[in-house]
């Protein structure tokens, strides 16, 4: 490899023992390619355990990042760049590496114990296992111990710097300014005083060997273009951050103080850190026991006047159920956010997967519908969660919002919104008539069907609310059999209502009519444009999945083939062939990670072909 070398976009992967540090390396190298103006997608994937055995591929963190001039909209397929920091990282990452990319190993990682934990029979830096990529190894924890020896560190405490001494090298090697990362040291162990000292010294020491004689000649420095991005301001986000911010948007918007519920739960934890911190926005957050009681305070904060939001995964959500079921039936505005991962039951806590699609559109007691929507990228959560609580309050009916475990972790570059310019969220207003207060409670908007909210202390009001079946014009309890019918086609008008506030689905890429339509949604969106960018497809991207909007039938009817790509055993497909009657090529994928651009670039041109099995 060439001491400089231009390129177009590169994708970097970081991997190590899950007490590396590895996650936190690889946000602050995020940070720092935010801040050169490159355009930039990650992909932080954690392993399931809580602290699996040191060395053992199943304790495995990885860090991954495409950078480059954009448009870049996934991690990257094939990394040109590893860096590991033990023989289990490069077991697990060796087989991802495309042909000639370059490795650096830290060598103190690759002892005899630590080849065995791995797997390994031999030291896979002699003989041929990676005669097919560039190696650059390097004493890493050795030099690292060296660097930090003067601030009287245990070996344990000083080991723990090594990450900063790696990312060092990295920064050297992009030529990157090491001001962000000590900025953030400094804050960071700001009342540490040793400990921060030790870790900018480390990082310091990294980025100077890798001018050094011994790597200089190995290592490339990297240049890479910016990025061509609409004028304004930008940070990198996580979806767990975008959606957090969004959710104190929509209660700016609404006007509303937001009551925040939940209960910790992987990956759906962040969004309860994130909001925890906007108390001055007019956020409160609370931490239930257990799932049933965060929904059930959620539901409370609605009835009281607030806009409740709940988030949990798939094993949360159902528990959630029942609740759910009620929100539906008082009529009240709910968020549900379910950040979706690998299943059934525990499944794979922090792997990605689409696979409560079903249990959002279908997975409750009696008839009980309820809108779902999917988030596409990290940053499109921001607008996610302002649509989804618009909704709620639109209509007075809980709102599911779909994201997962990759959208809740992953970062992307995010142009700041002007909030000023964001239409405001209304709800139906209490009608003003000498009825009784229980019609005027029940006095539904023609259009949306949403009745007024009617919070407790409101002058002239007092109306019955609950779960049982309420007469629908005064809401006294009914058990009626004519009454139960109209209220539940009701129910089942007011979910489809909504298809008239939302806009026709429009083409992401390609022409409106042919041969083939890839559909896509959910966090599949990165690969799917790719892929259909590489390959001509026209590409239909769907955030809003019931229901469905009102011209897709009309649309997707326009071509010959439907391929529906999805991290399920194929989900949409199902939905789509149930409201619609059409008959999609399904392409699941469940392995726990996102869909590789190759594959479905593959995918596309097997059934162009007419392969479509």
């Amino acid at each position: 490899m060439n001491k400089n070398k231009d390129v177009e976009s590169i994708v970097v992967r970081l991997a190590g023992d899950s007490g590396d540090g590895i996650q936190l390396m690889g946000s602050q190298f995020t940070v720092s390619t935010a801040l050169s103006g490159a355009d930039f997608a990650t992909f932080p994937d954690y392993p399931a355990e809580i602290r699996a055995p040191v060395g053992t591929t199943f304790g495995v963190s990885a860090y991954q990042i495409n950078l480059g001039g954009g448009p870049i909209t996934t991690a990257g397929d094939a990394p040109d760049v590893l860096v590991a920091f033990n023989p289990a990282a490069l077991k697990v990452s060796l087989p991802l590496l495309r042909k000639g990319a370059l490795i650096i190993l830290n060598n103190d990682g690759f002892t005899k114990r630590n080849l065995v934990k791995a797997g390994y029979e031999n030291d896979p830096r002699d003989g041929d296992t990676l005669s097919d990529f560039q190696l650059v190894t390097a004493d890493i924890t050795h030099l690292n111990l060296e660097a930090v020896k003067e601030f009287g560190l245990s070996k344990s405490e000083g080991g723990r710097c090594k990450n900063f001494w790696a990312l060092g090298v990295l920064l050297w090697m992009f030529g990157r300014d090491l001001a962000s990362v000590e900025t953030w040291i400094n804050r960071r162990l700001a009342k540490q005083a040793t400990l921060r000292d030790a870790n900018i010294t480390a990082l310091r020491a990294g980025h100077a060997y890798g001018e050094t004689a011994e790597l200089a000649a190995a290592l490339p420095q990297i240049r890479l273009p910016e990025t061509k991005l609409e004028a304004g301001e930008y940070r990198s986000i996580t979806g767990a951050e975008a959606l957090a911010l969004g959710i104190a948007a929509a209660g700016e918007l609404a006007d509303k103080s937001v009551m925040f519920c939940s209960y910790p739960i992987t990956p759906a934890s962040p969004l309860l850190h994130r909001l925890s911190r906007l108390g001055e926005m007019g956020v409160g957050t609370y931490q239930a026991e257990d799932e049933i009681a965060a929904i059930c305070a959620a539901i409370g904060a609605s009835y009281g006047g607030m806009i409740g939001v709940t988030s949990s995964s798939g094993p949360g959500i159902a528990l959630k159920t029942e609740a759910m079921g009620l929100a539906v039936n008082a009529e009240l505005p709910l968020v549900i956010v379910n950040w979706q991962r690998g299943g059934p039951s525990t499944g794979l806590p922090t792997k990605t997967e689409q696979s409560d699609l079903y249990q959002a559109v279908y997975g409750r007691n009696a008839d009980t519908p309820i809108p779902v929507l999917a988030a596409a990228t990290s940053g499109e959560c921001f607008e996610m969660a302002i649509e989804a609580v618009r909704i709620a309050l639109r209509h007075m009916t809980p709102v599911i919002l779909l994201a997962d475990g990759y959208l809740s972790n992953a970062a992307e570059p995010w142009k700041i919104p002007d909030v000023s310019s964001l239409r405001p969220i209304k709800h139906k207003e209490v009608p003003d008539s000498d009825e009784s207060p229980e019609r005027r409670a029940f006095a539904r908007d023609e259009d949306s069907l949403g009745r007024p909210w009617i919070t407790p202390g409101m002058p002239g009001l007092m109306h019955r609310i609950g779960g049982l079946e309420k007469d629908i014009d005064t809401g006294h309890i009914s058990y009626d059999p004519a009454n139960h019918q109209t209220m539940t086609n009701l129910r089942a008008a007011k979910v489809e209502s909504v298809a008239n506030f939302i806009p026709d689905q429009s083409m992401e890429l390609g022409d409106d009519s042919g041969d083939l339509v890839v559909v896509g949604w959910g966090s599949t969106y990165g690969p799917v444009f790719q892929a259909a960018k590489a390959t001509g497809a026209s590409f239909v991207h769907l955030r809003h999945l019931h229901p469905l909007p009102r011209n897709l039938g009309d649309l997707l009817g326009r071509f010959e083939k439907v391929l529906v790509p999805e991290m399920n055993t194929g989900q949409l497909a199902t939905l789509l062939r149930d409201k619609l009657c059409l008959d999609p090529i399904s392409f699941p994928k469940v392995s726990g990670q996102p869909f590789l651009i190759s594959e479905l670039i593959e995918k596309i041109a097997a059934v162009t072909k007419g392969q479509t099995s």
